[in-house]
């Protein structure tokens, strides 16, 4: 019968057996558990007395029967471990104590004064006897004598400060040791049950379900039990330890140098590039432990890790970490690893795919060779440089599999919902931590829009590609509340599974306008506010129009809606850079961004996903979006582990506003750059955006029902054949929404905004005031030219209540 520190059906005894705690010379070579015979070998038995011989049978015989893996449990070995740590604290105590009272004391002489002579000569009464000890209690207390107590004090000479310390210092460290042997007994005995250690049946399963309950895909769940040590090529675990945890041999479950070399490490650089864990550490933490970062976590951390060494052969705990270790994409094990991503066994792995598995233990979501196979390439060649460098390959072996990196060769799947699945997967383990059954996660995808999405976007390659020299889009769209209802990554997952639409930071042009203008709108500024488009200069830089010309004076509507950047440049010099960055962070986009001039025509980089979801509030009346896509999760079971609550982080648009940006963006359909994304008569707004030399191209549209976001371009960053946004993007924006809203009841856009009479505004280079007459006449809010006129019309505005996130970002 198999051991239980042996993986099922391995039928192999440990290598080298256990040493029974306590009995010198006596080795267990037998299975503990299976309560069969146990044969001891004394070295020295022949020689010694028959009688003697039995005292030492009956001896071994009670102390093997406590041995056994029965009451070989976690609290038991606490409760020896407090015990032997108790012994050296008193031993260490007495040697302290004993070195103490050696010491020299100090030589002190003593010289009586005339006044100590004179007294001394008188006679003392005697002491009284304790009270205690007398026949006769005295009924009042004796008062000790003060030329008593202080010839008694005399003779007692000063204790030195080396002593003192020394006493009291051991005292603190008897202390300590009792509390924190009862710190450790306290938390040994929450200690996980790990009698489900050996139980590895696979990677559990993952179902994606749509909002309708049609499945999606089926992912995870690749057959296949525990793989011993003895299966997998010596490349695998030598590129794992070459990473991990290079002297995995030669500690005992903590690496103290690893662990101080990671420190010296982290505060060198000032960053936190290098951890300490022991691959037994790591595997008590990914198998009995919560991923929490709290200090008692961590103390269960290592006594599981003790408890492991103590218990377990390094082969047995390298094999166990290798089968239970989560390696990204929604696998668990180098096994389903293996299948996942190069549809083999990992008995037949190379040394290019072993390194590729080794360095996903350090981010598995990040490293996933089907988010990033660049990225999961590079981070291989840092293992295979490591593994020259520990010795476990040489020169040659590791150039030749430098040169000849793994390759992705299978997938569950070829269709665009695979970019869903991926994204799912990428967060999945922060919602259920590290599952120990199969998974049905509820998506908000509709089956539906999710196909649309994938044909309009194959066919407008396909049709256009060649010849714009556009290879590659991506679409993410959502409901105004933030809920992804499609989600294209690239042209082809089969191709390419990079998820442009989420991974992918690209510059944004004029699609980031509208927020610059949402500022100014806030701080009193009209789409009727007049500006002058004309030659500007800021800090040395210069903004260019796309047309290269100059229209002279227009409506702020007009400028955003014909995309004229020097008038998108003023309006951010005038309400001020960190302004605009700040009301970008209330929309909800999270990439770095630098308050430099050029920052109004989108000069930095977003993904499609960020920016879409910051055109969300524009859509359903002012309340910032937290854009999500997982909706539920259950276990096949049917047990929930995760249901999704909350609206998002409430107003982040007053108001007036939210009628102003409306009003704009609705003509840039209308009239402006986006005229080829018109739905007739479905109110609908948007904004294009093309970056410099035509190497991104966006359209960012929404309605009432629906916020989609669109991009093309070249993943090797080269320019499109002069695509830009209101072209190719539009497009597919406008042939994406016709496909899927045609039977969606007409709804108008949210906010209010009366067009004045008078456009009135001002001219920040010259100082100059323009005025011109209005088409309608309607009365209205007026342009301010400076602060005060702005806050004089804030304070008669008290019809206009403002919520929390109002008052907190100055609405």
């Amino acid at each position: 019968m198999a051991s239980r520190n042996e993986p099922p059906g391995s039928g192999k005894r440990p290598s080298n057996p256990r040493r029974v705690h306590g009995l010198g010379d006596v080795r267990l070579d037998g299975s503990a558990r299976s309560g069969k015979s146990i044969r001891v070998e004394r070295r020295s038995a022949e020689a010694a007395p028959q009688k003697q011989q039995r005292k030492q049978k009956s001896s071994a015989n009670r102390r093997a029967s406590l041995s056994r893996e029965d009451d070989y449990t976690i609290p038991a070995l606490a409760a020896e471990a407090i015990y032997r740590v108790g012994l050296y604290v008193y031993a260490i105590f007495m040697w302290v104590w004993n070195g103490l009272k050696s010491l020299p004391r100090p030589h002190v002489s003593w010289e009586r004064s005339p006044q100590a002579s004179r007294a001394s000569s008188k006679k003392l009464p005697a002491p009284a006897l304790p009270s205690l000890l007398s026949r006769k209690r005295s009924k009042k207390k004796s008062k000790a004598s003060p030329h008593h107590s202080a010839g008694h004090a005399a003779d007692q000479p000063e204790r030195s400060t080396l002593y003192k310390i020394g006493y009291w210092g051991a005292i603190s460290c008897v202390w300590m040791g009792v509390l924190l042997g009862g710190t450790v007994f306290y938390l040994a005995l929450g200690l996980p049950n790990t009698d489900t250690l050996w139980d590895v049946d696979g990677s559990p399963g993952v179902t994606f379900a749509a909002t309708d309950g049609t499945i999606l895909l089926n992912r995870g769940g690749f057959a296949g039990s525990a793989i011993h040590l003895n299966e997998l090529p010596k490349s695998l675990p030598n590129a794992v330890m070459a990473i991990e945890d290079r002297r995995f041999y030669s500690h005992i479950g903590i690496d103290p140098r690893g662990l101080a070399r990671a420190i010296y490490t982290n505060i060198k650089l000032g960053a936190f590039v290098q951890g300490g864990s022991t691959i037994t550490q790591q595997l008590a933490k990914n198998v009995f432990l919560a991923p929490e970062r709290t200090l008692s976590r961590k103390v269960r951390e290592l006594l599981l890790a003790f408890w492991l060494e103590a218990r377990f052969t390094k082969e047995q705990i390298l094999t166990l970490y290798l089968n239970r270790v989560y390696l990204g994409a929604g696998t668990y094990g180098v096994e389903a690893a293996s299948q996942r991503y190069f549809s083999k066994s990992a008995r037949d792995l190379n040394v290019s795919e072993s390194a590729m598995l080794a360095g996903l233990l350090k981010a598995p979501s990040r490293y996933a060779p089907t988010r990033d196979l660049q990225l999961s390439q590079d981070r291989a060649s840092t293992v295979l440089a490591s593994m020259v460098k520990a010795g476990f390959l040489s020169q040659a072996e590791g150039q030749a599999a430098y040169d000849n990196p793994a390759t992705l060769k299978g997938f569950g799947g070829s269709g665009s919902v695979n970019y869903v699945a991926d994204y799912v997967s990428d967060g999945l383990e922060s919602y259920t931590g590290n599952p120990r059954a199969s998974l049905r996660v509820m998506t908000t995808i509709d089956t539906k829009m999710q196909k649309a999405a994938e044909k309009v976007v194959a066919q407008a390659l396909a049709r256009d590609g060649k010849k714009l020299n556009v290879s590659q889009a991506a679409l993410v769209a959502m409901t105004p509340d933030g809920a992804i209802r499609a989600l294209i990554g690239g042209g082809s997952y089969r191709e390419s599974q990079f998820n442009r639409a989420v991974q992918a930071k690209r510059q944004p042009g004029s699609a980031f306008k509208p927020i610059v203008f949402l500022t100014a709108l806030e701080d009193g500024l009209s789409p009727d506010s007049l500006r002058v488009d004309t030659k500007i200069s800021v800090d040395g830089w210069t903004p260019q129009n796309y047309s290269k010309t100059h229209k002279g004076i227009m409506t702020v509507r007009d400028a955003l809606s014909k995309s004229i950047n020097t008038v998108a440049v003023q309006v951010s010099e005038e309400v001020g850079r960190e302004r605009v960055i700040k009301s970008a962070r209330k929309l909800g986009i999270t990439s770095p961004m630098q308050p430099h001039p050029s920052l109004a025509l989108g000069a930095f980089e977003v993904s499609l996903l960020e920016i879409t979801a910051a055109y969300a509030p524009f859509a359903n009346g002012g309340f910032g979006v937290l854009p999500h896509v997982i909706s539920e999760v259950e276990t096949s079971t049917g047990t929930r582990l995760y249901q999704r609550q909350g609206s998002g982080p409430g107003r982040v648009i007053s108001q007036r506003a939210l009628g102003g940006m409306n009003n704009m963006l609705m003509a840039t359909v209308r009239t402006g750059t986006g005229r080829r994304a018109s739905l007739g008569n479905r109110p609908a707004a948007g904004k294009t955006g093309t970056s410099q030399g035509f190497r991104d191209a966006w359209y960012i549209g929404y309605t009432a029902d629906l916020v989609v976001g669109v991009w093309v371009g070249n993943d090797d960053g080269s320019s499109m054949n002069n695509v830009t946004g209101g072209g190719l993007p539009a497009v597919i924006w406008k042939d994406f929404m016709s496909r899927t809203q045609s039977g969606v009841q007409i709804s108008a856009l949210p906010g209010r905004y009366e067009t004045p009479a008078y456009a009135t505004g001002s001219v920040a280079t010259t100082g100059a005031v323009a005025q011109a007459p209005s088409r309608t006449r309607a009365n209205g809010a007026q342009g301010f030219r400076t602060r005060e006129e702005r806050q004089a019309w804030r304070s008669t505005q008290s019809h206009e209540r403002r919520g929390f996130f109002d008052r907190l970002f100055d609405f």
